[in-house]
């Protein structure tokens, strides 16, 4: 080769070329014995649990899905540069890309807007006036100048353009607020009870709970790019619930008598495996807590997940499959391994009845623990404000209340803190900026998601539909009691169609053989939560958006017409109809 080496550098040479020749005369390179090959080298770091896992999959023969060699290959908090990039070239994301940016909360939804959404992080859904109206800002120099309150009591901002962002995410950290973590396989917003810390009531506040749990997630890179999606919420007994049986963890407020072997007083039961898009409802464990071990014990129980979850079925990735593959008591002992300790377990006999949430609280005006002040809940039209309407809520806020916004997973928000002499002022104020603190017993627990006009997933616009119906049916039908309509896009449940009184979800619906479909529904009846738990029954498939309505109001009127007395719920109402008779009887408000 004409280059002179040292005899140091050709005895190297000669012992390379030597064993080269030797590897051909055994066959090839590729057929070296599994015992000379080098061992993959351990997993370390922060992802290492996560990969781990993957590795165990992949030496049982089974096939990761892509969203698994996705987080293997980059984890999407490690897209950061890259996404800003994109921003830079004005481009959205392509391929495994679209999911890693979630890992930042940006969510491209194409093909139903050519767009980001963001989506936020609010613990326990409460933020400070000058916040709510910063993401106002945000909204109306990069969105599309409103944003939404969702189902677990926090905002999205959406139409965000390719060159945006960054720009968002960067200026809601400004905000002290941030979306990291919102969406993909992680922990999502933490929620807690909407009145806490005002609540006569409550058992106890759950803010402190939710913000330590909030915060270490944020801190903690081996508790992201889990098997799938994780819910944790905490439940102080209020006036209104968190939904915390919906929630893959659930902390319920319950107070524990004395004679039980641990410390009377109020503690946090814990629930598990809740998510009622799979018809399941987390269930008791028979497990209590200290309020201030809540994180060590979440933190245990979602490591335990992160080793046994699902990889290879994104439908069977959640929580209540590694419960019903292991039972509560053998994942229950995990937890103790992660932890170091056991954990206190009670008969139900020694938790006292827990206080009933009221179903119309989170609208109007009631009187606070603290004496002289009020929260007023504003009623928003399946979650939407402008821009406007944000800044003028902000204002009122910081000019008549105690500075905070309270988000609830009922999609709508409670100014706090508004003191007696202020509450008619406070009205007339938000009438002014078009929206209202009253609203009918069906408007009050109307739910929608995105739908079809934001989300690519969805069968139906949701959010027209639910505003169809119940401007229909207000019209038509007074109602004495409060019913709870959900209206989701699609199986995913993001509306949490089978917990409501009426659930629809998105179908769509065939009108010839050419195989033409319009906006439609399945629709259900019966659905509860708390301590009415319960999941909704199919009564109609196939409903055309354009009769529901009628459809609804139809099932309303039966109710009206055959309940057992006045008191009877529609939710009891329709449990106590198998669902042929109970469309005889809507039937008969046809004729």
């Amino acid at each position: 080769m004409g280059t002179d080496f040292v005899p140091e550098q050709k005895r190297y040479l000669e012992g390379f070329v030597a064993g080269l020749a030797a590897t051909r005369a055994a066959g090839s390179i590729a057929a070296a014995p599994a015992s000379a090959r080098a061992a993959p080298a351990e997993p370390t770091g922060p992802d290492a649990s996560a990969h781990r896992a993957m590795a165990r999959v992949e030496a049982e023969g089974r096939k990761l899905v892509n969203e698994e060699k996705a987080k293997r290959e980059e984890l999407g908090l490690d897209s950061y540069g890259r996404m800003k990039q994109h921003a830079r070239d004005a481009a959205f994301p392509k391929g495994v890309d679209v999911f890693r940016w979630k890992f930042h909360g940006l969510f491209y939804v194409a093909p139903t807007q050519d767009s980001y959404m963001c989506r936020l992080r609010i613990p326990n859904g409460i933020l400070k006036y000058w916040q709510f109206a910063g993401v106002a800002d945000l909204a109306d120099r990069h969105g599309g100048g409103y944003s939404h309150v969702t189902t677990r009591a926090n905002l999205q901002i959406r139409e965000i353009p390719a060159t945006d962002g960054p720009a968002v995410l960067e200026g809601l950290i400004g905000l002290g607020l941030t979306a990291r973590g919102s969406g993909a396989d992680n922990i999502r917003n933490v929620t807690g009870g909407p009145t806490a810390g005002i609540d006569p009531q409550e058992l106890v506040d759950t803010r402190p709970y939710a913000l330590d749990w909030h915060y270490h997630i944020l801190a903690d890179r081996s508790l992201y790019g889990l098997p799938r999606k994780f819910n944790v919420a905490f439940d102080g007994g209020g006036r209104i619930g968190a939904l915390e049986d919906t929630n893959d963890i659930g902390f319920q407020a319950v107070e524990v008598a004395e004679g039980h072997g641990i410390e009377p007083g109020v503690w946090f039961r814990v629930v598990l495996g809740g998510i009622t898009g799979h018809m399941d409802f987390a269930r008791d464990t028979g497990v209590v807590v200290k309020p201030d071990q809540a994180s060590d014990v979440a933190d245990a129980m979602v490591r335990v997940f992160i080793d046994h979850g699902d990889r290879t079925d994104r439908k069977k990735a959640r929580l209540k499959y590694v419960l019903d593959s292991f039972g509560f008591e053998k994942f229950l002992a995990l937890t103790e391994e992660k932890l170091g300790w056991k954990l206190p377990r009670v008969p139900a006999s020694a938790v006292a009845l827990r206080p009933e949430p009221d179903r119309l609280a989170h609208i109007g005006v009631h009187p606070q623990k603290q004496a002289g002040l009020n929260w007023v809940g504003v009623v928003l039209p399946t979650g939407k404000m402008t821009v406007e309407q944000m800044h003028g809520l902000a204002r009122l806020a910081r000019d008549l209340g105690d500075g905070e916004i309270r988000l609830t997973v009922w999609q709508n928000l409670i100014l706090s803190g508004v003191p007696d002499d202020k509450v008619a002022l406070v009205e007339a104020a938000v009438e002014a900026l078009g929206l209202s603190i009253r609203a009918t017993a069906i408007r009050a627990g109307l739910v929608a998601c995105t739908g079809s006009i934001g989300c690519r997933f969805a069968n139906a616009d949701t959010k027209g539909a639910a505003e169809a119906i119940a401007r229909h049916c207000e019209e038509r039908v007074t109602l004495d009691l409060p019913v709870n309509i959900h209206v989701t896009g699609c199986p995913h449940s993001c509306a949490q169609h089978y917990i409501g009184d009426i659930g629809l979800v998105g179908a769509r619906v065939p009108v010839n053989e050419d195989g033409d479909t319009v906006d439609g529904f399945h629709l259900v009846v019966g659905g509860g939560f708390g301590s009415d738990a319960a999941i909704a029954r199919e009564l109609y498939r196939d409903v055309k958006a354009t009769e529901a309505p009628v459809v609804v109001e139809n099932l309303l009127r039966a109710w009206l017409a055959h309940r057992a007395d006045a008191a009877e719920t529609l939710a009891r109402f329709t449990r106590r109809h198998e669902p042929d008779a109970l469309r005889a009887l809507v039937e008969e408000e046809t004729r």
